[in-house]
């Protein structure tokens, strides 16, 4: 388990552990509750969890704090069930993005009940605090959002929809993105991660969001990036095709891409570049140069070969022939 503390006024934490190998150190559930308690419990309280749940932790998890937003991704190997605590009152948003398994939520007093299945998201605003079970190999991101910027949005309505919309996207990539870089992040990065992290919330209740926010432009370049990175080898990949499963315009995204300085067909490009160049590595069988060059796409060998030179420094040839000399 790995916490570290990244600002002294308590603006920002991250926390990180793996309970799933057999005789982690230190147990499971201890240092899960320790991380909750010296990083996040200040947003994101700890439940109170059934015996077998602890007795039978397994859990990779990572957490970050910005202010007062709180994301988690996690990853139960083990299935898990909390229960609320009565009478307590709480004021957060909470959102469920489940990539595998189950989550469900429900309220105490049995009124009502919902369970997101692997492919969908919820996003609720919580007045009471709910019981929840997740079942085993269950994998979501769990994001804790500030009930005053979100609910005059919100009201009592409970959103769901796919994983894969354009809006969560979006929020996923930038969440991403502040995981990566939160230790880094001076005060104007911490108001700025703060800022597009509710931003991006506001454009998932709204099913859409503003194209011409600057704050939002570097989550939509990354979420752009998953996406191509997922379809390099589509024949349809372009800023176009990219542009339409996010919902914006060629030219948001191309002005999106702007503020990373790479433009999106240079982007395809390079990363078909680079999967051809492990490619090229790869024993025993190793594609031909036109080959590679049908395979990402490329107009013929010839424009292959010449994109490769100018990238690396060498042919597709050369390259394969300094690995294989080398031993790599």
């Amino acid at each position: 388990m790995n916490g570290t503390p990244v600002d002294t006024d308590g603006s920002r934490g991250v926390f990180s552990l793996d309970s799933t190998v057999p005789g982690a150190l230190p147990p499971g559930f201890e240092a899960f509750r320790h991380a909750r308690q010296t990083q996040l419990s200040a947003v994101f309280p700890l439940p109170t969890l059934s015996p077998a749940t602890i007795e039978n932790f397994r859990v990779r998890a990572r957490g970050a704090r910005v202010r007062d937003v709180v994301t988690v991704d996690v990853h139960g190997a083990s299935a898990a069930r909390g229960k609320a605590i009565l009478g307590n009152v709480e004021d957060q948003v909470r959102m469920q993005v489940v990539r595998r398994g189950a989550w469900t939520v429900r309220d105490p007093r049995g009124r009502d009940e919902q369970t997101v299945p692997a492919g969908q998201f919820l996003l609720r605003h919580v007045g009471r605090p709910s019981h929840f079970e997740s079942a085993p190999h269950t994998t979501a991101q769990l994001i804790f959002l500030p009930s005053a910027m979100l609910t005059p949005l919100l009201g009592n309505r409970s959103i769901t929809g796919p994983v894969d919309s354009p809006e969560l996207r979006l929020l996923v990539a930038h969440t991403n993105a502040v995981h990566a870089t939160i230790a880094d992040l001076g005060p104007a990065g911490e108001q700025a991660a703060h800022s597009t992290l509710i931003e991006l919330a506001k454009a998932v209740v709204k099913d859409g969001f503003d194209d011409v926010e600057p704050r939002l432009a570097p989550a939509l370049a990354e979420a752009a990036k998953d996406l191509a990175d997922s379809h390099l080898a589509h024949p349809e990949l372009s800023p176009a095709m990219l542009a339409r499963e996010l919902n914006v315009s060629v030219r948001t995204l191309q002005r999106a891409f702007a503020t990373v300085g790479e433009s999106v067909s240079a982007y395809i490009r390079r990363r078909r570049l680079e999967e051809a160049r492990l490619a090229l590595t790869v024993p025993p069988v190793r594609l031909s140069v036109s080959e590679l060059a049908a395979h990402w796409h490329f107009a013929d060998s010839s424009h292959f070969i010449r994109t490769f030179k100018k990238h690396y420094g060498q042919t597709p040839a050369e390259y394969a022939r300094s690995t294989r000399s080398t031993g790599s």
